[in-house]
């Protein structure tokens, strides 16, 4: 029975901390914030309530396995679960509107063919073909197994099945990007190529230099659905917190950890702010890169996967909504308005250029009865993709709530206040640099997007988490902790599930 610390409360901290404590071990948590959870957050006021964090859910079967792994209550007993429908409305630049149904890739292209026009929607289907192979050739390494030691091969293999296609002097030319998959093989339809590269500006990707084996993130949401959590995704925190506390997993508020304590070579406990000393076997650490360094004095720790700059990864504006009046009958979950200019839009976000007169943003409404103080308001979460470091004045508040009057008209005329939630929030909340919000791990582009390994160079230091394999987002953050938990429960003997 080994004592392990972690530092931090984060998702996937608390999944590697419930499955140690099922195999025997005694995890104590040390949170510096007040509560657990991190960026699965809430904000309350005058009766309205808000996640700060996701807003949806992908892959609920990753939380089912830590459920069934570490007791008797499964996730549907501890939350509700309930796939969206529509899965999401898209509203086009153009103004063209479709809603995308859940997890029904036959009714996705029946409902491209209506919005778009006839055959879109074979184009659309032939694509996620595709992405299902890159899928399958990639889910296992990337998502199930510890980074492989010889990952340059994740890094080399291109798992997407481009369509080769001829040049001029009879040259093939496959797409490489995921912005050339929209050009290529989705004939550039302008609608379509939107649908497409939505998806990596969600996740704070640049569709010209992201890899095409990111197809498998449409393919994820379209093939396994889109899942709301009754009270909102911070219920699924109190639920993985209330799981970790049957399973006598110790938890340490305000417990900021200033150092990891190394001892013969191998990580010996952490630090507290005022000095006491914590001593452990291991230390799983859910930070970011720059907490992490800070924690080991420089010393470099994380492996020879390239590292992601914080500094480079965009963060995201949240500007949260009371309104009067209830929510209209057939409002769909979330919507995506579409941005005016996008070559404006990837300029602004990875190139410094200034703001476009109109983003795309996310509009979430929930509908959820618990989260406004009675049937006759409604609340409403706004969400926008930004730089890094990024500030929110009026100027970009009114920019945003223009974009989002698409799909809530009279907003403005109902709205009561609102509440921005900015990048420096996210990284006071998270500790990463600039309020950066860790992607998915992808193959191909030279290693760029995978995240370096679970384990670390320094023997007993353990990461988890978005920074780590196999990256950012709820589910990933649920595999990190269950590869933790099998590193350190097998030894490097791991492999995985089976």
């Amino acid at each position: 029975m080994a004592r392990i610390a972690v530092i931090g409360a984060g998702l996937g901290a608390m999944a590697a901390a419930a499955r140690l404590a099922v195999a025997g071990h005694r995890p104590v948590v040390f949170e510096r914030a007040s509560t657990y959870g991190g960026a699965v957050g809430r904000f309350e006021r005058d009766g309205f309530a808000f996640d700060t964090g996701p807003a949806l859910l992908l892959l609920p079967a990753v939380y089912r396995d830590l459920f069934v792994k570490t007791g008797k209550k499964p996730l549907e007993e501890a939350v509700g679960l309930t796939q969206v429908e529509p899965a999401v409305r898209h509203v086009f630049a153009d103004g063209t509107t479709t809603d995308l149904p859940n997890a029904r890739r036959a009714g996705v292209a029946e409902a491209l063919d209506a919005a778009v026009g006839a055959g879109a929607g074979a184009l659309w289907s032939a694509f996620m073909n595709r992405a299902r192979e890159a899928w399958d050739r990639s889910r296992r390494p990337l998502l199930e197994e510890p980074l492989w030691p010889n990952w340059q091969v994740l890094a080399d293999r291109e798992p997407y099945p481009a369509v080769t296609r001829r040049r001029l002097l009879r040259k093939d030319r496959t797409a490489t990007t995921l912005a050339e998959i929209g050009r290529y093989e989705l004939g550039g339809e302008p609608r379509l190529v939107a649908l497409l590269e939505q998806y990596a500006l969600a996740y704070g990707l640049d569709p010209r230099t992201a890899p095409a084996s990111a197809a498998v993130l449409p393919y994820m949401e379209q093939t396994f659905g889109t899942w709301a959590v009754s009270g909102g995704l911070r219920a699924l925190a109190d639920a993985v917190y209330a799981r970790c506390v049957e399973r006598r997993v110790a938890f340490e508020f305000g417990a900021a950890v200033t150092r990891i304590v190394v001892e013969d070579g191998r990580a010996a406990g952490v630090e507290l702010a005022g000095g006491a000393v914590e001593h452990a076997d291991f230390v799983v650490a859910g930070v970011a890169p720059g907490v992490l360094d800070g924690l080991l004095a420089g010393q470099a720790v994380r492996g020879a996967v390239p590292a992601w700059s914080e500094a480079a990864v965009p963060s995201r504006l949240t500007v949260h909504l009371a309104l009067r009046g209830p929510r209209p009958a057939g409002t769909p979950h979330r919507t995506v308005v579409h941005g005016a200019d996008r070559d404006a839009e990837l300029a602004w976000l990875f190139e410094g250029g200034p703001r476009p007169a109109r983003p795309t943003v996310a509009v979430l409404r929930t509908g959820e009865a618990s989260h406004v103080p009675d049937a006759d308001h409604e609340a409403v979460t706004l969400t926008v993709t930004v730089p890094p470091h990024a500030r929110a004045d009026e100027a970009d508040v009114a920019a945003v709530l223009s974009a989002a009057e698409r799909a809530v008209p009279g907003l403005r005329e109902r709205l009561l206040w609102h509440e921005v939630r900015t990048p420096q929030d996210i990284a006071e909340a998270t500790g990463a640099a600039g309020g950066a919000v860790p992607a998915p791990a992808l193959a191909a582009a030279g290693g760029r997007l995978l995240h370096p390994a679970n384990g670390t160079e320094l023997p007993g230091l353990f990461a988890v988490g978005g920074w780590s394999h196999p990256g950012g987002g709820l589910p990933h953050a649920g595999m990190s902790g269950a590869l933790v938990a099998g590193l350190i429960v097998e030894g490097p003997e791991f492999r995985g599930s089976q």
